[in-house]
């Protein structure tokens, strides 16, 4: 009796112990999969509707300054300042895009300027990004809009708006690339261990998109630095660049 109650106990730790160490990792790895794809997707949709924007004021450009001169050639010039404000209104969707040097990232990058500027969050940009990459577009614009979005996300909870800005930055640093991400947000980060939990996470364990960061970075042997201050929190990557071809 007392070795079929042993067995079953061990037969019980096992099972436990199967679940901890295989299927607990593997629950976590698709749950970041996931997150990847709903971050790639939000990504993708900011694109179609930025470029989708531009189309339609390319299209319309013709039409608005027919309007517009229309107004001041019948002197009804508080009809055309009226005009001009409420397409001002819209500029913001489009006026903040810019070259990175590459494609993907001018659009994310683009759709995230925009919607700091409608929340009101002072930027600060310098974005190259190099053309030696290992990372591919989709892991950049990953890290890059994992970064960002919680940077938004930490602003907005700012009230006064001197406290709200982000300052960006990416280009080589001593033939590696960099990027540094730093914003304001209200207090400071609260750390656990080596890392930082998530204030939108209950159990206090660090958010899924900066877990999903923390692997790239780690695929490619890179280095990541989180800091945070009173009112302030800064990110700093760099990863390694692929070797230059020698010279024939």
């Amino acid at each position: 009796m007392q070795l079929w109650l042993i067995g079953g106990l061990l037969l019980i730790l096992a099972a436990d112990a199967a679940f901890l160490f295989f299927w607990i990792p593997r629950l976590v790895d698709r749950k970041l999969e996931h997150f990847q794809s709903d971050l790639m997707d939000r990504h993708y949709d900011e694109v179609e509707n930025m470029y989708r924007t531009m189309r339609g004021w390319r299209h319309d450009y013709h039409n608005h300054i027919q309007v517009m001169k229309a107004y001041a050639q019948l002197g009804k010039y508080e009809e055309l300042i009226a005009y001009l404000g409420r397409l001002d209104e819209n500029l913001y969707q489009v006026d903040t895009v810019i070259k990175t040097g590459n494609l993907m990232m001018d659009a994310v990058l683009g759709s995230k300027l925009a919607l700091m500027k409608k929340k009101r969050i002072r930027t600060d940009v310098t974005v190259r990004v190099p053309k030696r990459m290992k990372l591919t577009d989709m892991e950049l614009c990953v890290l890059a809009g994992n970064l960002l979005d919680n940077a938004i996300e930490a602003c907005e909870a700012v009230e006064d708006e001197e406290g709200r800005f982000i300052r960006i930055y990416m280009d080589t640093l001593q033939d590696q690339f960099y990027l540094s991400v730093m914003n304001g947000m209200n207090g400071r980060a609260q750390r656990k261990g080596a890392g930082f939990v998530s204030r939108k996470r209950p159990d206090g364990l660090p958010g899924f998109g900066l877990q999903r960061v923390d692997r790239i970075v780690e695929k490619y042997g890179g280095y990541l630095n989180r800091q945070t201050e009173e009112g302030v929190f800064a990110t700093e990557i760099l990863l390694p660049l692929e070797a230059e071809e020698a010279a024939g």
